[in-house]
């Protein structure tokens, strides 16, 4: 393409050099750099872009997009100095794939719990609907059924441009995504056209990167103040911070609700270990999804497709054979008759929600043993404050190794049994390695006992000093019930 046409909408300060050039890559890691490429130089977290000017024009770069003109302007170089490099990357990468979130309505879901399982949910609905549906999400990259692999929250720019491109060539009319802080923060969704932008809920995480709560806010705010004005912004009310999504965003206004007045209501009728059944805007269905969290996940996801236009029958009939996703309480009953749930709950709010699903429908004659541990080099204030709900709310907390990462497990498990209330110490076991921790977990149940395996849910590695290891709590808790009935 053109340079100027790759240009598009960028917001320039200065323009220097031939705009007419034509360019064979654009690129923002100098690595990857060939002839006739465009570099964008950004400023990073670690490594800032503009260092690497330089000998990305060695290796061929013919355009530089930056935010500092540089001292020595070298002929033949074209120079667009900008405010936001990560900003004009957006907008590049968009022109770059035909702006194809122009040709799909794009649905943005973003809180701390939530959003896997609502984007899972609301492509799987748009899909049993009859419409081709790309999903982005921790979990999975899905283009109308065919996986891609996933890495992060919020893939780079480019990559979710041309992956936004292929599903367009694959007949996609919607497109589902997660939104991280991160992404956010970092303009890794600067240029895409959202349809509708979602909102879950907000708690204490990621601040090991946004180093306070109100930095975190602000960061999930900037998505809805950046909506147009012809998309729509929707909120979960009953979250205290759900009406700060809202202020100053350009964009068209809603709200769903379990315990408020809003747009869209739900109420709970029956909440069982099978399923429940809810009274969803005055009509009633059952679902196999548990818990109040999944009450909020799947009104969210029947608020969206209201919001497209669906039908309220239609859309309540799809929803209600919805399965749960991968990790997010996941159950299965062993052959000893216990109770094994898997849940990806890796934040204080998010432990206490499924922990609060399981008080509400346990008939309290069994025991509740709760295994959960913290990630090594992530948020550590939340360390102490997970110990102290898991021990409070279960008859047996047993604290163990999450993905430890660079960490020493030990020491996570010192943080974590801090927060522990001395009441409930005696109810707490520490077992650094995880599989005898859930060994351990299954030889103190007895029949109709609950364990739930918190912290990992889908995952299928456990990550120790820079290296994954194959382990999956579902997995791992089948084999040792197995292997115990022997």
């Amino acid at each position: 393409m053109k340079l100027n046409e790759l240009l598009h909408k960028v917001q320039r300060v200065e323009t220097i050099g031939d705009t007419e050039r034509i360019i064979s890559s654009v690129q923002f890691d100098s690595r990857k750099i060939e002839e006739n490429s465009l570099f964008i130089a950004q400023t990073g977290t670690q490594v800032d872009g503009y260092d690497f000017i330089d000998s990305s024009i060695e290796k061929g770069a013919v355009a530089i997009v930056c935010e500092r003109k540089p001292e020595n302007l070298i002929e033949n170089i074209t120079y667009i100095i900008v405010e936001n490099s990560s900003i004009a990357l957006g907008f590049i990468a968009s022109n770059l794939y035909g702006n194809p979130t122009e040709k799909l309505k794009l649905i943005g879901i973003t809180g701390t719990n939530g959003k896997t399982t609502t984007a899972t949910l609301t492509y799987d609905l748009l899909e049993s609907l009859g419409y081709a549906t790309v999903l982005v999400s921790t979990i999975r990259i899905l283009i109308h059924g065919k996986e891609y692999p996933s890495s992060h929250t919020t893939p780079d720019i480019l990559s979710l441009n041309k992956m936004f491109s292929e599903a367009v060539e694959a007949g996609c009319e919607y497109a589902v995504m997660e939104v991280s802080s991160h992404g956010i923060h970092q303009n890794r969704i600067a240029g895409l056209k959202f349809e509708i932008g979602a909102f879950s809920n907000i708690s204490h995480d990621h601040l090991d990167y946004h180093k306070t709560f109100a930095e975190y806010i602000k960061a999930k705010k900037k998505f809805f103040d950046e909506l147009p004005k012809n998309s729509i912004a929707l909120t979960n009310i009953d979250d205290k911070n759900g009406i700060v999504m809202l202020q100053n965003s350009p964009a068209k206004r809603y709200s769903y609700a379990l315990k408020t007045d809003a747009d869209f209501k739900a109420k709970i009728l029956e909440n069982q270990f099978t399923g429940m059944l809810l009274m969803l805007d005055g009509k009633e269905f059952w679902t196999p999804l548990i818990g109040l969290f999944n009450a909020y996940n799947l009104l969210a996801v029947y608020s969206i497709a209201k919001l497209l236009g669906f039908d309220q029958e239609e859309i309540l009939r799809h929803l209600s054979s919805l399965k749960n996703v991968d990790g997010r309480f996941q159950s299965i009953i062993t052959k000893e008759g216990i109770i094994g749930i898997i849940d990806y709950a890796h934040t204080p709010d998010a432990l206490e929600n499924v922990l609060n699903t399981i008080q509400n429908i346990r008939t309290r004659s069994e025991k509740l043993i709760t295994v959960v541990g913290c990630g090594g080099d992530r948020d550590r204030s939340k360390r102490p404050e997970m110990a102290k709900i898991a021990s409070r709310e279960s008859e047996l907390a047993i604290f163990t190794s999450d993905n430890p990462r660079t960490e020493d497990p030990d020491l996570i498990l010192e943080e974590m049994e801090v927060g522990v209330e001395p009441q409930n110490y005696k109810k707490t076991l520490k077992i650094r390695d995880r599989k005898e921790a859930i060994k351990t977990a299954l030889k103190m149940a007895e029949k109709n006992d609950i364990i739930l395996i918190a912290g990992k849910g889908h995952e299928n590695y456990q990550e120790i000093n820079g290296v994954r290891h194959h382990f999956d709590d579902l997995e791992t808790l089948m084999d040792l019930s197995n292997q115990l009935n022997k």
